[in-house]
């Protein structure tokens, strides 16, 4: 299959390289960071085996969109958009927090939640909640950044105990989050879509505060259905969902939740292909676009191609 796994880029000025979980970046100049989102996938911290077809295009251009779509409300990082799974922007400092907010009680609240914790983050929780029940209000529940292993919750008092991140930056990434979740929810009700829980991250460039990453894909967000979700509540099922979720419970029910000694289950291709049509999926349901399937060519060279001619525009 035609996948980005990894890159190994080699462009004009550039001075460090960093691959994460999903994404290949690259610094340039000193000023910009050229982001290639690659087919890797990873579910409890782990980076899984195999490369899913097309995923690396869904993320960046659902981000592409939303980001787009939200620099009324906070300025972004992104300068071009030259490929497919390619985002060029400003080298900014990131905050080493990033904000989750949640609007419903599923994923891992829910399993903290069922485990019989009433408090998340510092954020109370009413007894009596089942499995993807709306929360009274959307709860933010912030996580530390880790460059390796797992990101850990962390309170807003412990954040500021620990001066993470200063009291003033604080309260605006709060403003920040709530007014992007709530744009969020908007643009998912318009596709009859519900925006359950999704994370943002932020950095900072000369004293300002700048949006940064992905947002509103399924690798940070989760989203419900809107038409079966009170039906699906009132039954006690479980929600159609567009999200990695499902691959966190394919895991989970075949004994892998990324603890130590765990064993990654095997991915075949049927697997592989099924989670391809999942992101493929959300993508068109939740842009109201037609997912427009690469010439089949070699991926590699062609984003290697157009990045190396993005860039020079850029920095000349």
């Amino acid at each position: 299959m035609n996948t980005i796994k990894e890159t190994n880029f080699n462009f004009e000025r550039q001075q460090a390289f960093y691959r994460g979980k999903v994404r290949d970046v690259y610094t340039i100049a000193d000023k910009y960071l050229a982001m290639v989102a690659t087919d890797r996938i990873s579910a409890f911290d782990v980076v899984l085996p195999r490369a899913i077809p097309h995923k690396g295009q869904v993320l960046n251009q659902i981000a592409a969109k939303f980001l787009k779509a939200t620099e009324d409300i906070v300025p972004n990082w992104v300068i071009a958009v030259p490929d497919p799974c390619v985002t060029i922007g400003h080298l900014c400092q990131p905050f080493k927090v990033e904000m989750v907010i949640r609007g419903y009680l599923s994923g891992h609240a829910w399993r903290e939640y069922h485990a019989g914790k009433r408090e998340i983050c510092g954020e109370p929780l009413p007894d009596g909640l089942r499995e993807n029940d709306r929360l009274p209000e959307p709860i933010i529940t912030p996580t530390t950044k880790a460059a390796v292993g797992h990101d850990e919750d962390i309170s807003r008092a412990e954040i500021l105990k620990q001066n993470i991140v200063s009291a003033t930056d604080y309260a605006q990434l709060e403003i920040y989050t709530k007014a992007l979740f709530k744009r969020g929810t908007e643009l998912a009700a318009e596709r009859g879509l519900i925006l359950v829980d999704t994370k943002y991250e932020f950095g900072k460039l000369d004293g300002k505060i700048y949006l940064i990453d992905e947002i509103h894909t399924p690798d940070s967000s989760r989203y419900f259905y809107a038409d079966s979700f009170e039906r699906l509540q009132q039954e006690g099922k479980p929600q159609r969902q567009l999200s990695k979720e499902f691959v966190r419970k394919w895991l989970i029910e075949n004994g892998f939740q990324g603890k130590e000694n765990q064993q990654v289950p095997e991915m075949t291709n049927e697997i592989v292909s099924s989670i391809s049509e999942r992101y493929i999926e959300l993508f068109e349901h939740i842009t109201g676009e037609r997912f427009i399937f690469p010439e089949n060519a070699d991926v590699l060279s062609r984003v290697e191609r157009n990045t190396t001619a993005a860039l020079r525009h850029i920095t000349d």
